[in-house]
């Protein structure tokens, strides 16, 4: 093989790797310490206040480091946070060559590939840059906006509804896509819905179907007319139930839900409604990072309306409704044209039973991509 083909193998390897961990609100990270083609050791960022991805594959290494090879999915950090630069632990392991994927977009400290260099490491840059890149593009969206990655989910008929006028949802999808839809949840740091789909659904919004973690259950809900009975406040979990709300909602719902553990978090007003970008600030604030945007009609409305949303998981089933009067994936106001609609762009396209999944970054009339 040559040199190209080896660095760009033992990369896909650190990018494997990489997809490992709980690292909001810090990037996935993923490393390999190799000789030529002979993997030493591999690394990956676990959590926030955990080794990086560089450290760890170096104290996975055992001391066998000096002249071999250090990939990394993104370049290497060269300032103190929670832990140290991660610059001075590869100058410290005496790397021969460092390979990287990808530069970081907004540095705290710039200089990492110079200080390297100037300790007589070769440095190699841009090795499968656009997976390095993908690999991060919620926390690099979330460091240049302070917004979070919003992932719009959704289960519909052939017809595109989401529920019959009374409600009833359960269920258009199978369990093949139901269990695809908590793989969703498990990779998210919350899962966002309405207080009416709270109220015509009663969700859990925990992660059963598969092995995983619960995210962050939130609920836009200005009014607070979330019921006190509701299984996002009584069902116990790993993870927090957190209800947005708007400043004058009444006090006496404030003191129930809080005393059944829920945390409260009051978010401005857009008219009767609250603010979505604000409400999406709120949660970057506690370090969410990715949203799954379950609904219903309105949510996902007003986050198409604003451009906040920036990937779609659409399951489609084999059903037909037939009634104009059920509810629709997304209730964005009137729209004249097709052309004034949404597209997915490149879109993943598996069958999932009987069942279609379309996943893929959501792009608006105006723009490549809704980012």
């Amino acid at each position: 093989m040559t040199q190209a083909a080896v660095d760009e193998a033992l990369m896909k390897r650190a990018l494997a790797e990489g997809a490992r961990g709980r690292t909001s609100p810090n990037p996935h990270v993923g490393a390999v310490v190799a000789r030529g083609e002979r993997i030493i050791s591999v690394g990956h960022h676990e959590g926030a206040g955990l080794d990086h991805a560089e450290v760890d594959a170096i104290q996975n290494a055992a001391g066998d480091t000096a002249g071999a090879t250090l990939y990394c999915t993104l370049e290497p950090c060269n300032h103190t946070g929670r832990t140290g630069p991660c610059t001075e632990a590869v100058i410290a392991a005496k790397f021969a060559r460092v390979v990287i994927g990808c530069a970081d977009p907004s540095p705290p400290r710039p200089g990492a590939v110079a200080k390297m260099q100037a300790a007589g490491i070769e440095v190699v840059t841009g090795v499968l840059e656009a997976d390095a890149r993908a690999l991060i593009a919620d926390w690099a969206h979330t460091q240049a906006t302070g917004l979070p990655y919003v992932v719009l989910k959704a289960a519909v008929t052939l017809d595109g509804r989401i529920a019959a006028r009374t409600g009833d949802s359960r269920w258009i999808t199978g369990e093949a896509s139901r269990a695809e839809a908590h793989r969703l949840r498990d990779q998210c740091d919350a899962v966002l819905v309405g207080v009416g789909t709270v109220i015509a659904d009663d969700p859990s919004l925990n992660v059963r179907h598969v092995e995983g973690r619960d995210p962050v259950r939130v609920v836009l809900d200005s009014e607070l007319r979330t019921p006190p009975g509701a299984k996002v406040v009584t069902q116990p979990s790993s993870a927090p139930t957190w209800i947005l709300h708007g400043t004058d909602a009444p006090a006496e719902r404030r003191a129930a839900l809080q005393r059944d553990g829920v945390e409260l978090l009051e978010v401005a007003l857009e008219g009767r409604r609250l603010d979505t970008a604000e409400a999406l600030r709120a949660l970057v604030s506690r370090g969410v990072v990715r949203v799954l945007a379950e609904g219903g009609s309105k949510v996902h409305g007003a986050l198409l309306r604003a451009g906040l949303a920036h990937e779609a998981a659409i399951f489609v089933a084999p059903k037909l409704l037939g009634d104009a009067g059920a509810i629709p994936l997304a209730d964005a106001g009137p729209l004249g044209r097709i052309a004034d609609g949404w597209r997915l762009l490149d879109p993943r396209i598996r069958v999932l039973g009987t069942d279609v999944l379309f996943q893929g970054a959501l792009a608006g009339p105006s723009s490549s991509a809704v980012l």
